[in-house]
This record gives C-alpha cells, sequence and structure tokens, in this order.
C-alpha cells in the first residue's frame, strides 16, 4: 500500500514537472541577476536557503548553456564551476527544514533535465565537468526527494 503510494505520487510529480518547470526559463538569465539572486540566498534565512540554493544553480547552468552556444566555451565552464560550488551548499541547506522543499525538488529535477541536454549538444572537451556537475545535482535532486518524502 505504502509503494503504491510513493509510485502514485512520482507519476503525479512527473506529470506536473514539464507544466512547473516551463516557467523557469521566462527570463534569460544575466551576470546581474545571477549575482542578485546569490546575495539574496546568502543573506536569507536557514529555511529559505534550499530552494534560493536551487535556483540559483538553475540560473547559473541557464546561463552556462547560453555561454555554451555563443561560442564562449570558458566563461560557460567556469559557470558550471560556480554551480558545483552552490550545489554543495545546497547539500548543507537540505538538512534543514526549508518551506519550499518540493519546489526546489522539482527545480532540481528541471534544471538536470537542462544539464543532460547540454551534455547531450556540448563541446567535447567540457563533457567530463558537465557530467561531475551532472552526477552532483542528481544526487542533491534525490536527498531533496527523500527529504520531501520524510515530511
Amino acid at each position: 500500500m505504502r509503494i503504491a503510494r510513493y509510485i502514485s505520487l512520482l507519476v503525479l510529480s512527473a506529470l506536473y514537472i514539464p507544466a512547473y518547470g516551463a516557467s523557469f526559463d521566462n527570463k534569460a538569465p544575466d551576470e546581474q541577476m545571477i549575482s542578485a539572486l546569490e546575495q539574496r540566498a546568502a543573506q536569507a534565512q536557514p529555511r529559505e536557503q534550499c530552494f534560493l540554493y536551487a535556483q540559483l544553480v538553475h540560473e547559473m547552468i541557464e546561463f552556462s548553456a547560453q555561454q555554451y552556444a555563443a561560442g564562449e566555451a570558458d566563461k560557460a565552464s567556469g559557470w558550471l564551476k560556480k554551480a558545483q560550488e552552490f550545489t554543495h551548499k545546497l547539500h548543507g541547506a537540505l538538512a534543514v527544514n526549508d518551506k519550499k522543499l518540493k519546489d526546489a525538488q522539482i527545480l532540481l529535477r528541471h534544471t538536470a533535465f537542462r544539464l543532460t541536454e547540454l551534455l547531450h549538444s556540448g563541446n567535447s572537451e567540457d563533457q567530463e565537468l558537465v557530467q561531475e556537475t551532472l552526477a552532483q545535482l542528481n544526487q542533491a535532486q534525490n536527498e531533496a526527494m527523500l527529504q520531501v518524502f520524510k515530511k
């Protein structure tokens, strides 16, 4: 019975992700927006940091994808490395009972999807960095999902 409930929850969340995730890509991120979000996340209450870090990582991945598309692989890989740093901070913020934990989990799932797209269309020289970032992001997303199920 319990497994059936989890499976139905996963199916419903899988159907919900495309509609919810599409709203995150409405604006093209830029360096100023990322900087402002970084400051906001650093100054936020611990209960709000998980979602803000997830949002920050998402924006960094989107900006990195733009840099790759523009042919600026060095800048793009720099943003991926920075996203990895904030993914580590996100892991620490998951331990706190975040009020937007489900939203953060959905955003992380969407971000992982975008990073997978980048992996399949990216430069061969940065494949290892993209794969490493994706692995860290997937781990954070899985931990967030486990935290959601614990509630």
